[in-house]
């Protein structure tokens, strides 16, 4: 299954990630999205699931959109918060992936049997940090990321 990861878009859905996107079965976004339109424009190419971000609070569209999730991702027990700092709080023993955002800087490491990413932000470019995305090919036995840049 390929699955596409995205953050911090602020409002802007760049052209570039979303031909980035093409091909994904799922697509998940970890938080501060900006505009609600953004998770419609990527929910016509592929299922999404959504967490808010600290930007998104108190806009109407982001009331009923949630600040943590866990589910299943093709047997993969999977963590998706806005800010790794709340990862601790909400972490369950048999989580193995864990997707987050906020901090806009790309982040693909195993700790131990868990994989963390942060796909960086896709919106607009803030500081010197680089435009990205994650895709990710998940298997029975294995989780294959790889960072994609969006912009030079």
């Amino acid at each position: 299954m390929k699955v596409g990861i995205i953050s911090d878009t602020h409002g802007l859905l760049r052209p570039e990630a979303v031909a980035a996107l093409q091909g994904c079965e799922r697509i998940i976004h970890a938080g501060d999205i900006g505009k609600g339109d953004i998770v419609q424009h990527v929910s016509a190419i592929a299922p999404v699931q959504v967490v808010s971000g600290n930007n998104d609070v108190g806009m109407p569209w982001a009331d009923s959109v949630a600040d943590v999730l866990h589910f299943d991702l093709e047997g993969w027990p999977t963590l998706l918060v806005h800010d790794i700092a709340d990862v601790p709080a909400a972490l369950r023993s048999d989580t193995r992936l864990v997707i987050t955002g906020h901090s806009h800087k790309p982040l693909i490491q195993w700790r131990r049997d868990c994989l963390y990413i942060n796909p960086g932000s896709a919106g607009r470019r803030r500081f010197k940090l680089p435009v990205t995305l994650v895709l990710l090919d998940v298997q029975p036995k294995a989780l294959q990321p790889e960072l994609i840049h969006l912009v030079p």
